[in-house]
């Protein structure tokens, strides 16, 4: 199989609606987006949102409500909030979406759970509390079809008739660096008024095609269809906006609330999100990873197991410690989202380590992963039997054989690899410059599986493994992409070769 998509995440080559950017959220980075409405709302009885979600890194359990990863949040204290996130209100539940009202007591949570940190979901929650019977008061939708949901709250198990969230309620100081009975600053990513911790409640992942809709109850269909392959995909919103909608598509880079900014509002009703105070978001953060252009990934749930929680950027960032030892070897660093068996690929990685300048051994490349090979275990992958690695001190590694080939790396070096797969052949690049004169390295590939994969074997210092597959988590000084025009790399991509991202892969690959 050539790329997952578990929960029904897009991967097709052509939609009748593209998606053509995404926000990029880091949980650990105070990355959010603020917005507040000069008056409230008539209506807060009913709404729809509509969102879609690429995950990052897992939820974690060392936080008071461990789980939950707040995508969109309107609060003005911890004792009234509104939010829409991942996680889960225990962690039996952990891996699902949730409504959480602080006003009603109320926390309703999806019982299925979605952890392909691949796979693009479509989020819709449709509320509207004017509904007589009590069941039909609110759905959450992922990928087009209804979610059994567990009520956690303070009182009866359902919503109260006619009750009012914090959506659409008004804001005064949009700036506020605590929270303020009456101000209510509409959030995305968790912040310092929303009840929870801005940091470690944020989400940390992707969102594209952003909708809040006010005094409308609107089916997912609205927003998304099935495809003739059986995918649900997404899908143009012809619908209206009142004053206090808005649709988010993240196609700027700008800071402020204005149609420049990242946060833009392009419903026609000028509802603009700023870059959040405090906030860390910056242009590299709007991504061409998108519902209906899927990158790859570095994968947290295909690592060793000492690195688990070490994901930052949208799986973009692996930060891999030093002792890194699993079950008596060496760990082995982590794999990609997307495997491929054919084509010609081309990705980056930027190398950086700690201050203290340890530089042991850390190599980047590829790994057969459809023979059992787990990188969980104790497994090194140095020595595996179908590999092909370039390492920082200069030699190569061929199915766990080592010889001299290129130069040695160092800190913010980036390394360029080119894959060929259907002529067997693999080229390694440092900041531009083609290695071992130009001469390919010569790798039977055969019909197997391959990840990209990275190895860190230092017993001191740690490093850091900044993928880029064309849509990078740092700056780019250059700006190169694919013959498709697909991707964002330093260094030119070489003729032939083409960005991992599912738009290629259903040509290519």
């Amino acid at each position: 199989m050539v790329f997952t998509t578990a929960g029904g995440g897009a991967n097709q080559l052509d939609t009748g609606y593209e998606i053509d950017n995404s926000l990029r959220t880091g949980g650990g980075d105070n990355h959010h987006l603020s917005m507040i409405y000069s008056s409230a709302a008539s209506n807060l009885k009913t709404w729809t949102f509509s969102g879609w979600i690429k995950l990052g890194q897992a939820a974690h359990f060392s936080q008071n409500y461990p789980n939950e990863k707040y995508i969109l949040t309107s609060s003005d204290a911890a004792v009234s909030t509104t939010g829409i996130g991942y996680g889960g209100y225990t962690s039996g539940n952990a891996g699902g979406f949730h409504l959480n009202d602080g006003r009603s007591g109320t926390y309703i949570e999806t019982t299925s759970k979605f952890r392909d940190p691949s796979a693009w979901y479509h989020l819709v929650v449709r509320y509207d509390s004017t509904q007589g019977t009590a069941s039909d008061r609110i759905f959450i939708y992922v990928n087009g079809e209804s979610q059994p949901l567990n009520y956690s709250n303070t009182g009866d198990p359902e919503v109260d008739l006619n009750t009012e969230v914090d959506f659409f309620r008004a804001g005064t100081n949009i700036d506020a660096t605590s929270g303020s009975s009456g101000n209510f600053i509409h959030n995305i990513n968790s912040y310092f008024n929303s009840g929870y911790d801005a940091i470690n409640n944020s989400f940390d992942g992707y969102i594209a095609d952003f909708y809040l809709i006010n005094a409308q109850s609107l089916a997912p269909t609205e927003f998304g269809e099935t495809n003739d392959n059986g995918v649900w995909v997404p899908k143009k919103y012809e619908g209206t906006f009142n004053s206090h909608s808005f649709h988010l598509e993240f196609k700027q880079t700008g800071s402020s609330a204005d149609s420049s900014g990242m946060g833009a509002d392009t419903s026609g009703q000028d509802n603009h999100f700023k870059v959040g105070v405090n906030s860390t978001l910056a242009a590299t953060d709007v991504t061409t990873d998108t519902p209906t252009n899927n990158f790859c990934t570095w994968n947290p749930l295909d690592a060793a197991s000492n690195i688990s929680g070490r994901f930052s950027e949208g799986n973009m960032d692996v930060d891999v410690p030093g002792n890194n030892v699993v079950s008596g070897a060496e760990a082995n660093g982590c794999l990609s989202t997307i495997q491929f068996s054919k084509g010609k690929w081309y990705f980056e990685m930027k190398y950086e380590y700690g201050a203290n300048g340890f530089q042991d051994t850390a190599g980047i490349g590829l790994i057969r992963t459809d023979t059992g090979f787990s990188i969980r275990g104790s497994i090194d992958t140095r020595n595996f039997s179908d590999n092909v690695f370039y390492y920082v001190d200069g030699p190569k590694t061929i199915d766990g054989t080592h010889t001299s080939y290129g130069d040695a790396w160092t800190q913010n070096d980036i390394i360029g690899v080119a894959a060929n797969l259907d002529d067997d052949e693999v080229y390694f690049y440092k900041n531009g410059t083609i290695q071992n004169s130009g001469t390919a390295i010569s790798k039977t590939f055969g019909d197997g599986f391959y990840s990209i994969a990275n190895y860190h074997g230092s017993s001191n210092g740690g490093a850091l493994f900044r993928l880029n597959t064309g849509s990078p988590s740092f700056s780019i000084s250059s700006g190169n992409s694919d013959a498709n025009g697909y991707g964002n790399f330093e260094y030119a991509v070489p003729s032939g070769y083409y960005a991992l991202c599912t738009k290629n892969l259903a040509e290519y690959g």
